[in-house]
């Protein structure tokens, strides 16, 4: 009786201890049971020879998203991934994204996307997305610019819901005009800025003085030809 008695000092803290070990056991046991399920959902999607999600494999979690493989959301899903090449999802790419947006499961990960959605549309993000979606469209090595029927339909996509009338008519103007085969990040980045900084459709306070790409001075001539 007196040895269990002499026990009963640190039996507290010893407690305490073994209660934080286990915890810290029962949380890494947990966070490696979710990658096991996130590496699981890969290889349900993954091409077996290569051993990554290839077009194909995007095809089929579409469908199992139930989204179109041309939605927006899936283009703001390989930016959560920093997915490096169009079209594939490396492992690396996509447990990063899916343990940013705990999602485990093809229903967890269906549940995300209005949360990843309204992630991305907060200014701070959309830019950064923006300006990302342009680098994922850079198809083959050293590739600096991109054809004006892929911009179109890229500007259509990032673009088309937040400054409709702008797209639209930026869209017209790139597929009439004939000095530009290519539009490059600059030029990219560049109708982002205009968009939110320039008076539409009057241009009241657009200034060809300043930094503007050379191809929005020509558009702001053509839209103005058009409406005189």
């Amino acid at each position: 009786m007196r040895r269990a008695a002499s026990k009963k000092g640190p039996t507290n803290s010893t407690t305490s201890s073994n209660s934080s070990a286990m915890d810290l056991f029962r949380s890494g046991k947990a966070a490696s049971k979710e990658l096991e399920r996130i590496d699981q959902l890969y290889y349900s999607y993954a091409n077996e020879s290569s051993g990554m999600i290839d077009p194909e494999g995007i095809e089929y979690l579409c469908s199992d998203l139930e989204v179109e493989h041309t939605d927006v959301r899936i283009l703001m899903l390989a930016w959560k991934m920093q997915a490096e090449k169009q079209g594939y999802f490396t492992l690396d790419e996509w447990r990063k994204g899916l343990k940013a947006l705990r999602s485990d499961t093809i229903v967890k990960l269906k549940k995300a996307l209005p949360d990843l959605d309204n992630e991305v549309r907060r200014p701070s993000n959309y830019v950064e997305f923006y300006s990302y979606a342009f680098r994922y469209c850079l198809t083959e090595e050293k590739q600096k610019s991109i054809d004006i029927e892929s911009i179109c339909e890229l500007l259509e996509l990032v673009l088309g819901s937040q400054f409709r009338m702008q797209v639209d008519l930026f869209i017209q103007y790139l597929k009439t005009q004939i000095d530009y085969k290519v539009i490059n990040m600059d030029q990219w980045m560049g109708f982002y800025r205009f968009c939110h900084e320039i008076s539409f459709p009057d241009f009241n306070n657009y200034d060809e003085e300043l930094a503007w790409p050379l191809i929005l001075d020509n558009f702001v001539e053509w839209v103005r030809s058009k409406q005189s």
